[in-house]
């Protein structure tokens, strides 16, 4: 219960952060570029509105007991939001956000403790399902407020709750590359973990065995690893022995 509601939290946070970057931009600044190559932040921007509103349709049919909508309803979100102007997209934003945090928040200890939602093969109870949201949002986030400045770095708050769990990420992101087993050392938070690349690529817990391969960085930049953003204009000082950042980033590439 108490992760649900730190993780809820989180989230109220986060939204804080992105009213603080979205509401002083103009129509130029809407249509400029993001972090993302082929996103400008109003794309961004709608890619947030269009997961609060499909979020909240998962929510509300978990609630109320009900099968969660299908593809057909999500394609009619997308559709709705890409159909926005630019300006549109980014006054939408904030009001489609909120009104999912507050739906979070608004959900007693009962229905929190209750609540199952049904991914494809994962069942996830709330704090997972708060989670999830959470991950999209602070990556995304940071798409925009790393445009406007450089030194961005995605919320303390977030990577505390999200570094425990970038191993599903991992396996459904990563690119097998040259088959390696590295030992990974984060800070703020303190981890290990042991990242394995070939065949597979996943994360999983230190055996605390030796590896010829270390990695040691901030738990924020990992994060960011895993997600595809730490391109070398946006990596802090790190020890890397044995292991090429090339390589990770190529095993990384984001999506």
């Amino acid at each position: 219960m108490t992760d649900a509601r730190t993780a809820i939290a989180s989230l109220r946070r986060s939204h804080e952060r992105l009213r603080a970057l979205v509401e002083p931009l103009d129509a130029e600044a809407v249509r400029g570029p993001s972090y993302d190559d082929e996103w400008t932040i109003a794309q961004v921007l709608s890619h947030l509105g269009s997961g609060a509103v499909i979020s909240r349709l998962v929510l509300d049919a978990a609630v109320a007991g009900q099968d969660a909508p299908g593809q057909e309803q999500f394609v009619a979100v997308w559709d709705t939001w890409n159909a926005k102007t630019p300006d549109a997209q980014a006054a939408d934003v904030l009001p489609a956000d909120l009104a999912l945090v507050e739906a979070y928040e608004a959900l007693d200890d009962a229905q929190l403790a209750g609540l199952r939602v049904a991914l494809g093969p994962m069942s996830l109870d709330a704090a997972g399902v708060v989670r999830l949201r959470l991950s999209e949002h602070a990556v995304h986030t940071w798409d925009v407020a790393v445009v406007l400045d450089p030194a961005a770095t995605v919320d303390a708050a977030a990577v505390d709750l999200l570094i425990d769990g970038l191993a599903m990420i991992a396996g459904f992101a990563g690119k097998p590359t040259s088959p390696a087993r590295i030992h990974v050392t984060t800070t703020a938070p303190d981890r290990e973990i042991a990242l394995d690349l070939g065949d597979a690529v996943s994360l999983g817990p230190w055996d605390g065995e030796a590896r010829p391969a270390r990695l040691r960085l901030p738990a924020e930049a990992f994060l960011r690893l895993v997600y595809g953003r730490l391109d070398p204009a946006h990596t802090p000082p790190l020890e890397a022995d044995g292991v090429d950042l090339d390589t990770l980033r190529a095993a990384f590439p984001g999506f």
